[in-house]
């Protein structure tokens, strides 16, 4: 027996600009090195893997950022672009990025440090929140 579903209807011209507007919000909030801001990009219990990272719910997600905002990503800018979005049902899609980590002084992104990403993104309150984020290498 095979399943059948019903295609999720695309979101609205309004809901894809706001969509896609995440991806520079995170940049922003990773340019000024604001961990609450990149935390509140996420759902309350929201979930963000990275390779060896594992982080669940804003308190974590904020907590981890600002460790390495001090640490490893200490002057590191981040870049990204969507390439594609797709609806998952209503008020929630996956939206497909390419980016990564700008070294502190580059200004073109370094193979070793690109990645693609994933996001599964809500809407809450009028809000397109990350519920999961999660990126791998590109290469």
């Amino acid at each position: 027996m095979t399943a059948t579903t019903t295609p999720a209807a695309p979101p609205s011209a309004q809901d894809q600009m706001a969509i896609a507007a995440v991806p520079a919000k995170l940049i922003a909030a990773w340019a000024a090195h604001d961990a609450a801001a990149f935390a509140d990009l996420f759902t309350d219990d929201g979930t963000m893997m990275l390779p060896g990272v594992y982080r669940k719910g804003k308190a974590d997600i904020q907590e981890y950022m600002a460790g390495e905002y001090a640490g490893q990503f200490a002057g590191t800018r981040v870049t990204g672009q969507p390439i594609e979005i797709k609806p998952l049902a209503g008020g929630a899609v996956a939206l497909l990025t390419e980016g990564g980590v700008l070294a502190p002084g580059e200004s073109q992104l370094a193979a070793e440090r690109a990645i693609r990403a994933s996001w599964i993104l809500v809407k809450q309150g009028g809000d397109w929140k990350l519920a999961v984020y999660h990126n791998c290498p590109r290469d």
